[in-house]
């Protein structure tokens, strides 16, 4: 079985209401992480920089404006179905994506044939990896405090 689905989608990075440019931006699933969506864009003279947010809030995001805390996703126009914001924020800083709806569309539909919606945790081990993953946070949180 596959166990990641990515694409790279060419979207416009806005800097400022007159200021736009293209750049490729990958996205990918892992079935090991079968809630989470990565994005990975790459500024010149600056490292990748990969986010991870809920697969299903990319999803809500493409129909209607969703989103709390970093990450926020709503269509350009509640109008029309043609482009998303995705917008993402650390403090006062952020980074506002303009994309064409297909390519996001398409990409969700190869996840959904991966893994459907719905059905993330009957995937052997995920929530054995998630309980792991907390003990060791909680022990750490515990030994430093």
């Amino acid at each position: 079985m596959r166990e990641s689905v990515q694409a790279e989608v060419m979207m416009s990075f806005l800097v400022s209401e007159e200021l736009s440019f293209r750049i490729p931006v990958e996205l990918r699933y892992e079935t090991c992480d079968p809630y989470a969506v990565r994005l990975t864009f790459h500024l010149p003279g600056d490292a990748p920089v990969t986010w991870a947010f809920g697969r299903e809030l990319l999803i809500d995001g493409v129909g209607r404006p969703c989103g709390d805390g970093d990450v926020h996703i709503a269509p350009a126009d509640p109008e029309a179905f043609g482009e998303v914001l995705i917008r993402l924020q650390v403090g006062g800083d952020h980074a506002l994506f303009r994309s064409g709806t297909a390519p996001l569309v398409a990409f969700l539909d190869r996840t959904d044939k991966l893994v459907p919606l719905g059905q993330e945790r009957s995937l052997a081990g995920f929530d054995t990896s998630l309980d792991e993953a907390l003990d060791r946070i909680l022990a750490e949180e515990q030994s430093a405090g």
